[in-house]
């Protein structure tokens, strides 16, 4: 009996706990098992905390593949026992709307891992067309260690979220790490930005964590935090590229992307008109890089497209800068330079009538192997 009325009262402590944790944020993920095979719904819930247990926000969703295709829901709903129950209350906004499409709607009950800082939602929606049922995955990114470090000793910093990339900077242009684990050694405070590339979307937006220093360095040099350096396979490579732990199961390694015949990397985009790469494109050039580590007599040739909106010859250039803005990622990535070459083809070869932005492409292909 006294053993029973301690767990008793242990599960009530928890669950107490896990409902006075606070659900605001950003969560990013995507909705699937919606009755269409292989289609996916990436994203972004933004949370606040309203009276009471009440909660508002608004959820954005985009048509995985096509994110011009999206809408944004204003949401409110109430925390529960076990995490979140959240209602459509109106649309907001939509883009790429035709006439027989449409947007379910209705209610979504959502269970809470603190652990994980993860929810896991069941959608429940109203009558329209083939709307029916939904699961959507969120998580979101929290520090899980410590806030302050003593100076000029080596620390791990773990945090929570899901393909979690670490950034030095705002613009996101010096990547330093990837995973929910980074050891670095810091001499003053220091501010991360971190984003998930686990289904992102044009709204995903970085976190920034800053990480305060207590204390002297030590006698003596003292690392600083370096730019992504090239790093082993096991490192860079997809969850489902790696054994389960505690097995001795062969990895299952992702179907390759490389073949002789030219492939467009769709989530590879670019600032407008700029060479700068956006940082959803990282994911897919992750997993590029694995494949060339995985594969070392393969040679890549990248290939950049622009539009027709503007000059030829500034697209050209354009073109050129945006493949190689591709090889110098995979390049930092551990792939030799020697083995990829650039060429841009600037307008000249468009896929679809213009104007479509989806002629802003880069195209990979195998020279050799």
């Amino acid at each position: 009996m006294k053993r029973s009325f301690w767990l008793v009262v242990l599960a009530l402590l928890s669950l107490a706990s896990a409902q006075a944790q606070s659900l605001t944020g950003e969560w990013q993920g995507v909705e699937t098992d919606t009755g269409e095979p292989g289609a996916v719904w990436p994203a972004v819930l933004r949370l606040q905390k309203s009276s009471g247990t009440n909660v508002f926000g608004v959820l954005y969703q985009e048509v995985g593949a096509e994110p011009g295709v999206s809408v944004t829901f204003q949401m409110a709903g109430t925390r529960t026992a076990g995490g979140l129950r959240l209602e459509h209350v109106r649309k907001l906004t939509e883009t790429g709307r035709t006439t027989f499409s449409y947007w379910c709607e209705g209610a979504i009950s959502f269970t809470y891992d603190p652990a994980l800082e993860k929810l896991t939602g069941r959608a429940t929606y109203a009558p329209r067309g083939d709307c029916d049922t939904g699961t959507l995955t969120f998580y979101r990114i929290r520090l899980k260690s410590a806030a302050t470090v003593p100076a000029g000793v080596e620390t791990t910093l773990r945090v929570s979220g899901r393909n979690v990339l670490w950034y030095t900077d705002a613009s996101l242009k010096q990547p330093v790490a990837t995973g929910n684990v980074y050891r670095t050694t810091l001499t003053k405070a220091t501010t991360f930005y971190l984003r998930q590339s686990y289904y992102p979307t044009r709204q995903s937006t970085a976190v920034p964590i800053t990480i305060q220093v207590t204390g002297t360095p030590p006698a003596g040099p003292v690392a600083k935090v370096a730019p992504l350096a090239p790093r082993p396979l096991a490192a860079i490579l997809p969850d489902t590229a790696r054994p389960v732990p505690g097995t001795t199961a062969a990895p299952i390694v992702p179907a390759p992307m490389v073949t002789a015949a030219p492939m467009v990397l769709p989530t590879v985009l670019f600032r407008l008109g700029t060479a700068e790469l956006l940082p959803e494109a990282l994911p897919a050039l992750l997993q590029l890089a694995a494949e060339l580590l995985q594969r070392p007599t393969l040679r890549l040739r990248v290939a950049g497209h622009t539009d027709r909106i503007g000059e030829p010859q500034k697209n050209q250039i354009l073109s050129e800068q945006r493949a190689e803005a591709v090889q110098q990622r995979l390049v930092q990535l551990g792939v030799a330079a020697a083995r990829i070459s650039t060429i841009g083809y600037g307008d000249a070869r468009p896929l679809y009538p213009s104007p479509d932005a989806r002629n802003r492409r880069v195209e990979v292909s195998a020279e050799a192997e």
